[in-house]
């Protein structure tokens, strides 16, 4: 705030005021920001029945399980770039890391279920169709259409962030 006395010839002396703004952004607000870490912005459950066949000598053996799974999106500010966000003039611009998949653990273990076994399998065998599974749960949900939706909502509550933290210009691009 600047203060200005003002004395003119004959007058008594008036004092004006004149805020002036600055629009400052601080190491401690980038370090809070920068402190949420994993930020999720779509949640998508999978439901995925895999099978498979063992040949054997005296016959077949056949293993059909169901996985489900929980497969999140979403971005990780640890891996911000340098200056990720900066001021430009009044506007806060921040460039958000690409929204991917977080964590590579999704599926439910304790809800998989067997929904039909013959013969007899080994835990590498379980392994192996558990990774099918994950690969299938993968394929089916990280996709363009449910990254392009989680980076919109990426956009979007960046942007409330900001301005609930009392910026008014805010300018954000996701994975650029």
């Amino acid at each position: 705030m600047l203060l200005w006395m003002v004395y003119g010839p004959g007058e008594s002396n008036v004092v004006t005021t004149e805020r002036v703004e600055r629009v400052t952004l601080t190491p401690t607000q980038i370090k809070s920001i920068e402190s949420i870490g994993e930020w999720e912005f779509l949640a998508v459950s999978d439901e995925e029945i895999v099978d498979t066949v063992s040949h054997g000598f005296f016959g077949d053996s056949e293993l059909i399980r169901i996985y489900y799974g929980t497969l999140r999106m979403g971005i990780d500010l640890r891996q911000a770039r340098k200056g990720w966000i900066r001021l430009e003039g009044d506007t806060v611009c921040a460039d958000l890391p690409p929204v991917r998949l977080l964590g590579n653990e999704f599926i439910d273990e304790a809800r998989t279920q067997t929904f039909y076994e013959t013969g007899t399998w080994t835990a590498a065998d379980r392994k192996r169709l558990y990774l099918k599974a994950s690969r299938i749960m993968r394929q089916r949900v990280v996709n363009r259409d449910n990254l392009n939706k989680a980076s919109q909502q990426a956009e979007a509550q960046m942007d409330k962030l900001l301005h609930a933290m009392g910026f008014e210009h805010v300018r954000i691009t996701v994975g650029k």
